[in-house]
């Protein structure tokens, strides 16, 4: 039986939805992300719309809960029925990306409810079982930048490992001292962003530099191309990639089987679609990672469940909360995560 038939036919009532903004001041922008509350049957399902353009967000709060979303259905019948609606009814949203991040608010929220409603956790329902969650720490290192980020972070927790965001001002110095802690699992290219703060342009001399620096780190978001193809020839087996997936096909269309690639379940909108991957995966001896999408609320609870079923022993993107917090909480808890998760439905309680 694949993942998705496990709870696609699920019974589902929904008898309305609210919407709840929650929002981060930081020093150069406002992060605001929106949770459906949907309800019915005397139980809540929770789900987090994590789309960063907080104009879209907005509007949407403004609007309220307008969404046809009411009715009996199972959760494959619900999904179905996502297919026909606009989901951004103020209007289009900024960037194409968001049409999934929205959907997957819905879909995750319409998911934890059908479970609560009967009375199973998401690992009863799949029939898989938890385990400790291995998480890294994301974040760049300043412009220009240094290793004192994360010395200061390992001052804290020895045991961290990261992933980390270069940018042209990484150096061969700075890579050697980073390779020194033994603590980059993951270094991100981010060569698939167009017109976006965190874009890097694909510099073969500082791919290659990279990927001889840092040897023992997967390489996620390099843009392969005859310019770069000479930096990474050697280094293919440590290549993985998130941005460009937003599909299955997304991921058998790739040029070359991936060994490793980072499973964001927002980016591909669905539960049926997203539990096809990882299927695929375990099919296809794919390995994977999962990773966050800066979430504020309930969903971040939700990736760190996932990956706990799926992938727990990676370098998972899924560091609680309080990591990405411009002033982190003097306790903080480690990697690996203890499982958590709520009795019933798709929730994870929050570390």
């Amino acid at each position: 039986m694949g993942t998705y038939a496990r709870v696609a036919d699920l019974p589902l009532t929904i008898g309305g939805y609210e919407l709840e903004a929650i929002e981060l001041p930081l020093p150069h922008f406002t992060r605001v992300s929106t949770v459906f509350h949907l309800r019915g049957a005397g139980h809540e399902g929770v789900g987090e719309d994590v789309t960063y353009e907080e104009g879209d967000q907005r509007a949407q709060l403004a609007l309220g809960p307008v969404l046809p979303l009411a009715g009996e259905w199972t959760v494959d019948t619900f999904s179905r029925h996502l297919d026909t609606l606009d989901l951004f009814p103020a209007g289009p949203p900024e960037r194409p990306p968001s049409l999934h991040y929205r959907r997957w608010a819905i879909e995750s929220a319409a998911l934890d409810l059908a479970l609560r409603q009967a009375g199973l956790s998401l690992a009863e329902a799949l029939g898989r079982e938890l385990s400790p969650l291995t998480f890294v720490v994301s974040m760049n290192l300043g412009s220009p930048a240094t290793v004192e980020p994360v010395e200061r972070w390992l001052a804290r927790d020895p045991g961290l490992r990261f992933k980390l965001d270069p940018d042209a001002t990484w150096t061969p110095e700075l890579a050697r001292a980073l390779r020194a802690t033994g603590a980059v699992a993951t270094i991100d290219l981010k060569g698939f962003y167009v017109g976006t703060p965190v874009d890097l342009d694909p510099d073969p001399v500082l791919y290659g530099m990279l990927a001889a620096e840092l040897p023992d780190a997967w390489i996620e978001d390099a843009r392969v191309d005859e310019r770069t193809m000479p930096a990474l020839d050697a280094h293919l087996d440590r290549l993985t990639w998130d941005a460009p997936l937003e599909s299955l096909t997304d991921i058998t269309d790739l040029e070359r089987v991936p060994v490793c690639i980072n499973i964001k379940p927002s980016r591909f909108g669905s539960v049926r679609e997203l539990f096809s991957v990882y299927d695929h995966c375990a099919e296809n001896g794919i390995a994977a990672y999962g990773g966050g999408q800066f979430e504020l609320g309930p969903g971040r609870g939700q990736i760190q469940y996932l990956a706990a079923l799926f992938h727990p022993d990676t370098p998972n993107d899924v560091a609680p909360a309080g990591y990405n917090n411009p002033s982190p909480p003097e306790r903080l808890p480690g990697s690996p995560l203890e499982p958590a998760p709520s009795a019933t439905g798709f929730r994870w309680e929050a570390a």
